[in-house]
């Protein structure tokens, strides 16, 4: 039965599993070791929404896997055109061995999902960002050696896919979360439920005052995602006091580290101080990218 990456839950049964093989093939691969465990086998790549750590962390990543990757922009193919995302799901199926789309709703991932007969990757939709959660939490681990019990803290658009993703990734990995976020904002009650499920502490909160005390980790996100273009002065006001800057980086744990999934905007999300600065690992995450979703590949092509 082939396997889909759609959503955190997904992998809840092997997230641990998924972030050390990425962690393990890292060190191989920059100690000169091969890994071409995907040898021959092709990735279609189709992106509904441009990117430049997406694209390129896939494409080389299946390279360095021993296969190959094809670029197909919404232009590229019929998709783009009218033909109905069913009768793409088929034909490409009978051409790659799995499938990654970059996609304006998550609707759409499900679908193409459900009629492919080979795996399905999710490289972001409106609702969930999987595989930039994945690496985020192999970056967590790489710094902090466990996830268990650690404080997640996250600022800026709760109801956006990575706030949602990060609630169901930290409750599958035993970390408590807690999203700061103007009320309008909070994350869609689903995930919350879903992450309460996993026996971790989950707080929603509009308070940003104090709301980094005692954090192992803090992460934040652009206000205005691709599609919220028309929304971007309003955002712009709603979000101006859920900057991280030094002050909220400083009531965290001294070894507390900072995610951002890029791209960021300077002095809006985030000061690039913060950004820039000794505690941060964004770039570290950006690589890492590359390295989860190998594990990704290799773990959902497996017979």
């Amino acid at each position: 039965m082939k396997r889909d990456l759609i959503s955190m839950l997904d992998v809840k049964d092997d997230l641990e599993e998924i972030i050390d093989l990425g962690i393990d093939l890292k060190k191989k691969s920059k100690n000169g070791k091969n890994i071409e465990l995907l040898k021959d086998k092709t990735l279609g790549m189709i992106f509904e929404k441009s990117s430049t750590r997406t694209r390129v962390s896939f494409e080389t990543g299946m390279t360095k896997l021993g296969g190959h990757a094809i670029f197909l922009g919404k232009n590229d193919i019929q998709l783009g055109r009218g033909e109905t995302i069913e009768d793409t799901a088929i034909v490409l199926s009978r051409y790659v061995d799995l499938i990654m789309f970059r996609a304006m709703k998550n609707e759409d991932v499900k679908e193409l999902a459900k009629h492919a007969t080979i795996p399905v990757i999710s490289g972001l939709d409106d609702k969930e960002h999987p595989c930039q959660v994945v690496t985020d939490l192999m970056t967590i681990k790489e710094y902090k050696g466990d996830l268990k019990g650690l404080n997640f803290v996250y600022l800026g658009d709760g109801k956006n896919n990575m706030s949602h993703s990060y609630l169901l990734g930290c409750g599958i990995a035993g970390m408590n979360v807690k999203i700061v976020s103007p009320k309008k904002y909070w994350p869609d009650e689903y995930y919350v439920d879903e992450a309460k499920k996993f026996g971790v502490d989950v707080e929603i909160t509009d308070k940003v005052e104090d709301s980094t005390k005692n954090a192992d980790v803090i992460a934040t996100d652009t206000w205005v995602s691709m599609g919220d273009e028309t929304q971007k002065q309003q955002r712009l006001k709603d979000f101006k006091d859920y900057t991280v800057d030094d002050k909220l980086m400083g009531l965290a744990k001294p070894d507390a580290i900072f995610l951002h999934c890029l791209p960021a905007y300077y002095d809006y999300e985030v000061t690039k101080e913060v950004a820039h600065g000794p505690q941060s690992v964004i770039f570290d995450e950006a690589e890492n990218r590359m390295w989860a979703q190998i594990a990704i590949m290799v773990t959902i092509c497996k017979k």
